[in-house]
C-alpha cells in the first residue's frame, strides 16, 4: 500500500495513487468518483481523509454495480462493476503482458510470506501428515546433506506396516540423494527454486539425474562442470564422472581445471593459441604423456610457466562500504566491510553465501540508491559508506544485446565507427549512402531476402528448425550494391567476418581523418587540399576573410582619424599612406587581405607534408 500511496496528503485527483497518476478523463477515474460519492467524499479529498472502507474498495474493488455519471457519457447512466487498482496492477504481471508493463507493475508489488501457510505452500490437511514428527514441508526445507542424515535411522521410527511400504521408496530416495551429494550439492535445500540456481549448480543436478538413470553406452558431453565449484568439491565431481564412465558410458569433458585434466583417462590438447592462431590438436594421449611434451598447457601443469604473484597489493583509498546484519538465505547476521579503491575477491565453499551477500544484498541496495531499482535486497540491518561511491555497474554472464542480431561490434559501439568510416568513402559519397545503408537492421542496405540475418529458417514441423545460408547474400547480410563499397579491398561484410585480432591489425594504421586516408591511397598534396580540405574549410576561410576585411577596414578608418598627428606611426597609418584616401583603392585592400593569408597556407601545407610522411613511415613499419 505504501508503494501505491506514498503520500496520503495528496488527493486522488492530484495523483495520490501513483499507479494511476493525475486525473484523466477515463473510466477508472469515473468509477472512483462514483465510489467516493457513495462514501460522502470527492476525488479531490486528501487520501488520509477518505474512509478506510472507501479506500479498501478503491484498491481491491467491489461487487456492487456502480452508477457512472459523467458529461462524456451524455445523459445516459451506466452501471458497471469495479475490480480495483490492485487487480489492474496484478493483470500487468501476467505472462501475456509486455515486459515494460511487467516492469511497471513490479514497482508496486512486494513479495511477502503467505500468512495462511507461512510459506509452506501446502494447506493444513497436507501438513498434518507426519513421519517421525516431520511433515513434507519441513523435510523439503532441509539441506540435502541434512535430509540424508535424517533418513539414515528412519526405519527404527516406523511401525511394521509403514516399513513394508517405505522400504523400496527409502532405497530410491537415498540413491538419488547420494547422487546429489556426490556432485557437491549437499548445501542446497530441497525446496530451492530452480531459477535461483547458478549455471554450474544446474549442470550438476542434470549430471546427478543422468547418474541415477543407469543408462549405458551413452556419450555424455560436459562443458566445464567445475565452474563455480570449490576445490574441496572437485574430487567428488571427478568421482561422479568416473562412476558414470564405469557404468559403461563415454564421458567427454571440456575443462581448464588441473585436477580434472590429470584425472582423465585420455587428453586432447587444442591450440597452440586462440582464434585463428589455434584450431589445431597439439597433443593427444594420457595425462602422463602430456606432462612430458612441450605445450602451453603442459608448461603450466609442470610449473615451468606460472602467473606471477604481485609483491605488493593495492591498499585502496582508505574508505569502506560496510554491511551489518546481512541475513538472507544462508547468511547468519553477517557484518562485513569492503575496502574501496582496490580489487576485492569474495570466496568460499559452494553454498557459503557469496552470491547472496554480493548479488542479492549489496548490489540491490546500491541499485535502489542510485537508480531506483525495483529489486529489493535480502534482509540486512544497515549499510554505511554509500556516499563514497557514485555509481554501480553489474557485469554478469547474461547474454549481451537485445536481439539475436547483436554481436560484439554492435554491443561495444565500434560498429557505428566502422559504418561512419564507410560513409566517408568517395564511393559512398558518389552514391549518396548514409550510415543506415551499412546497417543490417534496417532496409536499404541489408539483404531483403533474409532481412539482414544472413540465414533463412526452414521449419521442419516435428523436427527442430534448420538454419541455411541465404541464397541471395550467401550469409553476408547485405545486398550487392552495399557490398560494392570497399575500404582497402574489404567490404563491410568482410570486416564483420574478421576476428578481433584481425580487425585490430587491419585498422591499426588507419588514419583518423579523411585527408590522411586519401594520402595513404596515393593522392597528391594539391589534390588533397583542393578536393578534400578546401571544400571542408571553405566556410571557415570565407568567415576568416570577412572578419579580416572588416578588421582591416576598421583599422584603415581609425588611421584616417588619427593621421593629423604626424608623430603617430602604426601599420594602419602606413597602409593609409600607401593606399591613399579612404575608399579610393578597395581592390588593393582586398589584395592585401588575401596576401596576408598566403603565409598561413604555406605553413599549413608544410605541416601536412610532415604528417603524411609520418603516416607513410608508420604504415611501412606496421
Amino acid at each position: 500500500m505504501d508503494k501505491i500511496v506514498p503520500d496520503p496528503s495528496l488527493s486522488i485527483y492530484s495523483g495520490g495513487i501513483v499507479a494511476l497518476g493525475k486525473y484523466k478523463n477515463s473510466l477508472i477515474f469515473w468509477q472512483i468518483e462514483a465510489l467516493c460519492q457513495k462514501h460522502g467524499v470527492t476525488i479531490k479529498t486528501p487520501i488520509r481523509d477518505i474512509p478506510e472502507e472507501a479506500m479498501d474498495e478503491i484498491m481491491n474493488g467491489t461487487d456492487e454495480r456502480l452508477q457512472i455519471k459523467n458529461d462524456s457519457l451524455g445523459s445516459s447512466n451506466y452501471f458497471l462493476s469495479y475490480e480495483g487498482v490492485a487487480k489492474y496492477i496484478l493483470m500487468q504481471q501476467e505472462s501475456e503482458a509486455s515486459a515494460s508493463a511487467q516492469k511497471w507493475a513490479g514497482q508496486f508489488i512486494k513479495m511477502a510470506t503467505c500468512p495462511e501457510c507461512n510459506g509452506w505452500r501446502l494447506n493444513k490437511e497436507a501438513l498434518s501428515y507426519r513421519i517421525a514428527g516431520k511433515n513434507i514441508a519441513e523435510l523439503s526445507a532441509m539441506d540435502i546433506s541434512e535430509l540424508y542424515e535424517w533418513l539414515e535411522g528412519i526405519e527404527e521410527k516406523l511401525d511394521p506396516k509403514q516399513l513394508r511400504i517405505a522400504t523400496e521408496i527409502l532405497k530410491e530416495i537415498r540413491s538419488r540423494l547420494r547422487f546429489l551429494l556426490d556432485v557437491g550439492l549437499d548445501y542446497l535445500s530441497m525446496n530451492r527454486g530452480s531459477a535461483t540456481l547458478s549455471g554450474g549448480e544446474s549442470q550438476r543436478i542434470r549430471l546427478a539425474t543422468q547418474i541415477g538413470s543407469q543408462l549405458v553406452n551413452v556419450l555424455y558431453i560436459l562443458d566445464e562442470p567445475s565452474i563455480g565449484l570449490h576445490q574441496r568439491d572437485n574430487v567428488r565431481l571427478i568421482n561422479s564422472l568416473k562412476q558414470l564412465r564405469d557404468t559403461g558410458n563415454s564421458v567427454i569433458v571440456v575443462e581448464h581445471d588441473k585436477d580434472m585434466m590429470l584425472s582423465a583417462d585420455y587428453v586432447v590438447d587444442m591450440g597452440p593459441k586462440a582464434g585463428r592462431l589455434g584450431g589445431e590438436v597439439v597433443f593427444e594421449g594420457t595425462p602422463k604423456e602430456m606432462l612430458r611434451v612441450d605445450t602451453l598447457t603442459s608448461s603450466y601443469l609442470n610449473g615451468n610457466t606460472e602467473i606471477a604473484v604481485p609483491a605488493e597489493r593495492r591498499k585502496g583509498n582508505g574508505q569502506f562500504i560496510t554491511i551489518k546484519g546481512a541475513s538472507g538465505n544462508n547468511l547468519k547476521h553477517v557484518d562485513v566491510s569492503f575496502p574501496l579503491g582496490t580489487l576485492i575477491c569474495v570466496t568460499g565453499v559452494s553454498g557459503s553465501g557469496k552470491s547472496t551477500l554480493i548479488n542479492r544484498t549489496l548490489q540491490p541496495i546500491l541499485s535502489q540508491h542510485f537508480y531506483h531499482s525495483l529489486e529489493d535486497p535480502l534482509a540486512y540491518d544497515v549499510i554505511e559508506g554509500i556516499e563514497h561511491v557514485d555509481k554501480i555497474v553489474n557485469v554478469d554472464q547474461s547474454p549481451i544485446g537485445r536481439s539475436p542480431r547483436s554481436n560484439p561490434a554492435t554491443y561495444t559501439g565500434v560498429f557505428s565507427d566502422i559504418r561512419n568510416l564507410f560513409v566517408e568513402l568517395p564511393e559512398s559519397k558518389v552514391r549518396g549512402y548514409k550510415p543506415g545503408r551499412f546497417s543490417f537492421n534496417v532496409s536499404g542496405g541489408r539483404c531483403e531476402t533474409c532481412k539482414g540475418n544472413g540465414y533463412k529458417t526452414i521449419e521442419m514441423n516435428f523436427l527442430p528448425d534448420v538454419l541455411v545460408p541465404c541464397e541471395d547474400c550467401h550469409g553476408k547480410r547485405y545486398n550487392r550494391e552495399t557490398l560494392e563499397v570497399r575500404f582497402r579491398g574489404k567490404s563491410i561484410a568482410d570486416i564483420l567476418d574478421m576476428t578481433i585480432n584481425m580487425a585490430v591489425e587491419f585498422f591499426e594504421n588507419i588514419p583518423t581523418s579523411l585527408d590522411e586516408s586519401a594520402y595513404m591511397d596515393g593522392a597528391s598534396y594539391f589534390t588533397i587540399f583542393f578536393k578534400i580540405l578546401f571544400p571542408l574549410l571553405k566556410p571557415a576561410i570565407v568567415t576568416v576573410m570577412i572578419l579580416k576585411g572588416v578588421g582591416t577596414y576598421n583599422e584603415y578608418y581609425n588611421a584616417s582619424l588619427y593621421l593629423s598627428d604626424p608623430k603617430l606611426k602604426t601599420i594602419a597609418i602606413s597602409l593609409y599612406t600607401f593606399v591613399g584616401p579612404l575608399g579610393s583603392k578597395y581592390n588593393l585592400i582586398c589584395a592585401g587581405v588575401i596576401i596576408s593569408l598566403i603565409p598561413a597556407l604555406v605553413v599549413f601545407l608544410i605541416f601536412q607534408k610532415q604528417i603524411y610522411s609520418g603516416l607513410t613511415a608508420g604504415a611501412v613499419k606496421g
